[in-house]
């Protein structure tokens, strides 16, 4: 992993304290930034998200998709928990714990948003960490890629509907044309120019160096996209301190949960450990570029909905390197 990669967290944390401190030293600068918008899409935030996200559509290949029929049990496993289960028990934790949990501590309104935002993670499953994650457990390299592209594919078209039913089933008002734009802008449009860039390059060999050479732009814009949204939030947060830890629980809950699911179906139906590892590790982390870019999009850059995403990135490293150690640990468990 890169330090970038492997201190992840901690870099989240300083740029939530650096928002803070900006939101609080120079208000009109982050009230500019997000007075920039243009049909409900926040110019500069959609910028650092395609900086985000473009890097790792590059390593989305079509062509993988002829090997499907390979080890397809770890195909179906992956299908299944990320767009049969996944958004539905997320959904389920976000009102459990914020409409009767957490309910005495939560202004209403600000629980619907939080709720949004939880929904936002669950359906977004990882296109990028995972082939970390896949290198840490040992994983099949080949067939990480093809999960992820069979993923990133599905996402296209499933992203939006599952989002829109949750968010209604919630009682949470869903703008369909500014969520629309937002999978067009955030997923088809970076998946097409990743998909364009890699037949450009051609070999393998000069795909990979592109990708290092533009990789630590995700980094850079996840941290300036951070900043901009603790600028305006650091009010919050300073008020209510106890709130990012109130979003991490059901957080939490389901990272775990969703783990120990797919875990135990991979192990149940005799698959590898070298697949069966990232096929676990893919449902459980999440695509929270994407989610962040949408959160924005539909309920703004100061919404409860886009500081419940970015907590989501605040737990992802130190929870899915917990994982990862399980993993290893229990490979000789598997066939």
């Amino acid at each position: 992993m890169s330090i970038f990669e492997r201190y992840l967290s901690l870099w989240v944390a300083l740029a939530i304290i650096a928002g803070i401190a900006l939101g609080s030293l120079s208000p009109g600068l982050v009230g500019l930034i997000a007075g920039a918008e243009i049909a409900s899409v926040n110019l500069v935030v959609a910028v650092l998200i395609w900086a985000m996200v473009y890097p790792m559509m590059i390593g989305v290949d079509p062509a993988s998709l002829r090997d499907v029929a390979r080890q397809p049990k770890g195909i179906a496993i992956t299908l299944a928990v990320n767009w049969l289960i996944k958004p539905f028990t997320m959904a389920a934790l976000g009102v459990f714990f914020f409409e009767f949990v957490f309910a005495d501590m939560i202004d209403p309104q600000d629980a619907q948003q939080y709720i949004a935002g939880l929904i936002l993670l669950g359906a977004a499953p990882c296109t990028a960490m995972v082939f970390v994650w896949s290198q840490l457990t040992k994983g099949d390299e080949n067939y990480t890629l093809l999960q992820v592209s069979v993923n990133d594919l599905v996402m296209v078209f499933a992203f939006a509907p599952i989002v829109a039913f949750l968010l209604c089933v919630a009682e949470i008002t869903v703008p369909w044309e500014t969520l629309v734009l937002s999978v067009l802008l955030f997923v088809a449009l970076p998946l097409v120019a990743g998909i364009w860039t890699r037949k450009r390059l051609g070999t393998p060999a000069r795909i990979e160096a592109f990708r290092d050479r533009v990789k630590p732009l995700s980094v850079i814009g996840l941290i300036a996209t951070v900043v901009i949204l603790f600028g305006l939030q650091g009010q919050v947060i300073l008020d209510r301190p106890q709130v990012i830890l109130l979003i991490a629980v059901p957080i939490l809950i389901q990272s775990y949960g969703i783990f120990a699911l797919a875990y135990a179906a991979a192990f149940a139906m005799k698959v590898p450990h070298r697949i069966a590892a990232p096929c676990a590790l893919i449902g459980t982390s999440n695509f929270f570029e994407l989610a962040v870019a949408v959160a924005i999009s539909l309920f703004g850059l100061n919404s409860g909905a886009a500081l419940a995403t970015v907590v989501g990135v605040l737990v992802e490293v130190p929870v899915m390197l917990s994982l990862v150690a399980f993993a290893n640990r229990t490979r000789d468990r598997f066939a």
